[in-house]
């Protein structure tokens, strides 16, 4: 082997050294983004059920609020109820029969 084959093989050993600290570098980063990732979404989650809950809480206040005639849900829930009262009355003379 010559000296510059040599020199050539030494060179390579050394990008190679370089490469797999590199993969080693990169294979980490990957590891911890994955971790991270986990983590997010998991805080997405959370958040994704904490929206529904005030979603169904706010949906109760405001069918409360009109149970009690305050402004224009008061209408909305009154036109609801007597749908509702319709709709049972219909199922009563349907039983009835």
């Amino acid at each position: 082997m010559s000296e510059r084959d040599s020199e050539e093989l030494v060179l390579l050993n050394k990008k190679l050294e370089e490469l797999f600290q590199r993969y080693d570098a990169l294979k980490a980063r990957i590891a911890d983004l994955k971790s991270e990732n986990l983590l997010l979404r998991n805080h997405l989650q959370e958040r994704d059920n904490k929206i529904r809950e005030l979603e169904v809480k706010y949906e109760r206040i405001r069918i409360t609020g009109a149970l009690m005639g305050e402004g224009e849900n008061g209408i909305e829930a009154k036109r609801k109820i007597n749908e509702l009262v319709r709709e049972i009355d219909r199922c009563v003379a349907l039983l009835n029969r």
